[in-house]
């Protein structure tokens, strides 16, 4: 059989299995056979139980901390590459370690650029994700980078909520770039939120730039932690005159005291998708499946397909 011809497999990490059932369903084929073995030490090696010489393979798995979900993604491209596997597509719904994208002060790392070259060297021949915490994260690899975007499954369900005076609003000013893509897109205003942090996951100021008195306020951001921005964010909103607030977030990383402040706080709803696993569940939240958007890339890949269709913004 030739090599255009062999169909593509699709394999998981433990971490993103619910997710990568959903694609492979949609893509039209079976997750492919991993077992993973685990020593008493927490040491863990993953086995590919079928053939996969000279096909292309797909790993899903998100990278989000800690550590270990990480290594077994590095483990399993490496598996791949000894396997003799044509081509190795590491699918990443949530890229982690992402926010180490610079040297902000003094002796500190690059984890993002690490993260990229130690993908690399464990064999991966092609990344594809969604929503990086910054777009220049993409210049990190010398391998092609699909970056999607989470707008693609967003827009349409901001659109039937038929939200009047409806104004998109950024939790910070790093944000702004793609809250005013998101204005663009439902032809609405836009509003931005100035923050002081004392430290890590910590503000000591939050601003508004902008009005919001009467209006449907949406905040936009591509990941959600302990949600301190975006509760502050929602509260000063509401104090300011909003009429209501909802926030989108592509990654529902949702650590620490997170769910307790999202239940607290004045937000409508938090509208995520699935990249990472949620925790436990909330009445405020509202998840909106990617799967079907990785399994149209992942099957336009594999065919030499242009995948441009799929970007939103």
């Amino acid at each position: 059989m030739s090599y255009e011809t062999t169909e593509a497999k699709i394999f998981t990490c433990n971490q993103s299995r619910d997710l990568a059932e959903q694609i492979a369903k949609a893509y039209g084929v079976k997750l492919g056979n991993v077992i993973t073995s685990t020593y008493s030490d927490g040491e863990f090696q993953p086995s590919y139980e079928e053939s996969i010489r000279g096909t292309r393979v797909f790993i899903i798995g998100s990278t989000h901390p800690g550590p270990e979900n990480l290594m077994e993604m590095l483990l399993m491209i490496d598996a791949a590459k000894r396997a003799s596997a044509r081509h190795i597509t590491a699918v990443m719904p949530y890229f982690g370690w992402a926010r180490q994208d610079r040297k902000d002060k003094p002796r500190v790392p690059i984890a993002a650029k690490l993260v990229a070259k130690m993908l690399e060297v464990a064999g991966a021949t092609r990344i594809i994700t969604m929503d990086l915490h910054a777009d220049q994260i993409q210049g990190f690899f010398e391998k092609p980078v699909d970056h999607l975007f989470a707008s693609t499954v967003f827009l349409p369900y901001l659109k039937s909520l038929n939200l009047d005076n409806l104004t998109i609003a950024s939790p910070d000013m790093g944000g702004s770039k793609r809250a005013y893509a998101y204005s663009k897109a439902l032809k609405s205003d836009v509003v931005i939120c100035y923050k002081q942090r004392a430290k890590a996951n910590v503000i000591s100021h939050m601003e508004l730039i902008g009005d919001v008195t009467g209006k449907n306020v949406v905040l936009v951001d591509d990941m959600v932690d302990t949600a301190g921005t975006l509760t502050k964010a929602a509260d000063l909103m509401m104090e300011r005159g909003a009429k209501s607030v909802r926030a989108i977030c592509t990654h529902p990383i949702l650590s620490g005291s997170a769910y307790e402040r999202l239940e607290a706080s004045k937000l409508e709803e938090l509208i995520v998708t699935d990249s990472i696993p949620l925790q436990k569940e909330s009445k405020k939240l509202r998840v909106i499946s990617c799967a079907d958007l990785f399994a149209a890339v992942m099957y336009n890949v594999h065919h030499n397909q242009s995948i441009s269709n799929k970007f939103v913004m």
